[in-house]
């Protein structure tokens, strides 16, 4: 199927749209009565007008819906005067979404990142009285609406969300409820980036980046089971990045993204059985692997042409530990493909690929360097996970990131030091709550919260601004996205190996259950199968775990 027409058989809006009132005023100048648009009031224009919010030329509100959302606002504007104080029919006004209070006080091109990159955050738009009308679409909590050459009555500005209208099948509860912070918010950070395609980020970075998606489908395995738009991005990329005219695929941008391709689609089979769909990919399976395989050599060397070709992460783009994490990666593609042409019945194919893999290994690049890198290492089998999880360890929440932190905490994991991992996400994870997230960001080091002050607070003098002053690679300063849909790796974490979930057979058909509550007394929670949710709980009893779980008909546990 061509791009084009994938885009003509199966473009369709899937969303819903919820308006939320805003929850409190960040700041107002030359704005009378601006408590007004905190109250609940119908969206709907007034000629008779009493109680409005008037703004002069020149003033602002900055209003805030108290968590990140994804769409824009809806805003009535009962009467736009002149600046004699007349009535005049049209006016206009600017209105800057912001992801933190300091981006949405700030200007683009004043030094500190603010941009309109991928989604139009600062605008100045024409309006006219009696009217009601949605403006932007950008992901945002914070908004700031400018009168511009004239006064505006406002008689109601309310957020629109706008997300898929799904039910959260997985859930995560224990005794922290720090814990339970974590897993909520990596779950609604993932649900925002669940539009009709799954993005990495509402503000920036709207686009489906195939190399990424990996930690997102893992979250909405573990939270909502299945979900069409992770189908539909897989086959875009696919469609973005066809067939060449030398019979085998293109790379999707990096040899890395389509080795990710091949590994979130064994995932996706396993949580939902879907074969019918996995055998639609079938052609282009056999071409990817067929350029993948044709680049192993048999003492292990790789031939995939320039440096950039290995990249795999931005913590360790353009450092000696690039080939490292890329090996890993590679070695997780092979293996996965061996699981994929298992179910197409082709045991030659799969001997390839395990051979393929196995002579990856022969050759450990430097990894002992970057954390992320080391994490794959282990969980390829490229190095020995518990070589590894001394690296992990060394100074525990620092030299993490967002994305291929999930990884580390896996690694962790494999090494049976989940305590060590729980604590990560509790630390790193939790940090940035700390600062007053309600979604995770694209990047985060723990060394930013000294002397940091929170992101829903004009920044206190003295104190440094985490949104403004920091970042690199693609992410500097305002730029920086602060809702990015891979740095949910807690969830599917916490599903795995606390609430103890790990599928076993495609269409979770089999589950074991083996839990790990660390210094936790109680965990509870859900876990979505084609067959319905697997009801979970676990509780310390006497130096004992005693659980009880309830699975639906067509689901066989093993503990």
């Amino acid at each position: 199927m061509s791009l084009k027409d994938f885009f003509f058989s199966s473009e369709k809006n899937t969303l819903a749209k919820k308006y939320l009132i805003p929850t409190r005023i960040i700041k107002s100048e030359s704005a009378e009565n601006a408590g007004w648009l905190l109250s609940d009031t119908p969206r709907q224009a007034l000629i008779k007008v009493s109680g409005d919010c008037t703004i002069s030329d020149g003033g602002y509100v900055v209003l805030d819906f108290g968590s990140e959302l994804q769409g824009g606002v809806d805003i009535t504007v009962n009467k736009v005067l002149n600046n004699n104080g007349e009535h005049c029919k049209y006016g206009r006004m600017r209105i800057v979404f912001g992801e933190s209070v300091t981006e949405v006080l700030s200007s683009i091109g004043d030094g500190n990142g603010a941009l309109n990159d991928h989604a139009t955050r600062d605008m100045i738009v024409s309006t006219c009285s009696m009217s009601t009308q949605r403006y932007g679409n950008t992901g945002f909590r914070f908004v700031k609406i400018e009168a511009v050459g004239c006064c505006l009555q406002l008689g109601v500005v309310k957020g629109v969300l706008e997300y898929k209208d799904i039910e959260y099948k997985g859930s995560f509860r224990c005794n922290d409820e720090r814990i339970n912070r974590i897993f909520d918010t990596a779950a609604y950070t993932v649900h925002l980036n669940m539009q009709d395609y799954i993005w990495d980020g509402i503000k920036r970075d709207r686009l489906v980046w195939i190399g990424d998606m990996h930690p997102e489908v893992s979250t909405i395995s573990a939270v909502f089971g299945h979900d069409e738009c992770v189908e539909r991005s897989l086959d875009f990329s696919k469609c973005c990045f066809p067939i060449d005219d030398e019979n085998s695929a293109s790379w999707m941008m990096y040899p890395s993204y389509s080795a990710w391709w091949i590994t979130i689609h064994r995932d996706w089979y396993m949580q939902n059985g879907n074969k019918e769909y996995l055998l639609e990919q079938k052609e282009y399976m056999y071409k990817l692997i067929n350029s993948m395989l044709k680049r192993v050599g048999e003492n292990g060397e790789l031939e995939f042409g320039n440096r950039d070709a290995y990249f795999v992460d931005w913590s360790s783009n353009g450092t000696p530990y690039m080939q490292a994490g890329f090996r890993g990666c590679f070695i997780m593609a092979l293996g996965a493909a061996a699981d994929i042409f298992g179910v197409y019945g082709d045991k030659d194919m799969q001997k390839k690929c395990l051979d393929a893999a196995e002579n990856v290994k022969k050759i450990v690049p430097e990894y002992d360097g970057n954390k992320q890198v080391a994490a794959m290492c282990a969980l390829s089998g490229l190095c020995d996970e518990k070589e590894i999880e001394k690296i992990l360890t060394k100074d525990l929440l620092s030299g993490v990131s967002t994305f291929y932190g999930y990884y580390v905490l896996e690694a962790l994991a494999k090494a049976g030091n989940i305590k060590a991992a729980l604590d990560v996400v509790k630390g790193y994870w939790g940090a940035m709550l700390d600062l007053g997230a309600t979604t995770f960001w694209e990047d985060f080091d723990i060394d930013w919260m000294e002397n940091a002050a929170r992101i829903d607070e004009i920044v206190p003098e003295g104190k440094i601004d985490v949104h403004a002053s920091y970042g690199k690679h693609c992410y500097q300063k305002l730029r920086h996205s602060l809702c990015h849909g891979w740095a949910s790796g807690p969830a599917p974490f916490l599903s795995r190996h606390i609430l103890g979930v790990t599928v076993l057979e495609p269409g979770c058909r089999k589950v074991k259950i083996s839990p790990e509550l660390c210094d936790l007394e109680w965990v509870k929670g859900t876990y979505p199968t084609p067959f319905g949710v697997i009801e979970i709980e676990h509780r310390k009893e006497n130096g004992r775990i005693v659980s009880k779980i309830s699975a639906p008909d067509g689901v066989e546990i093993i503990k």
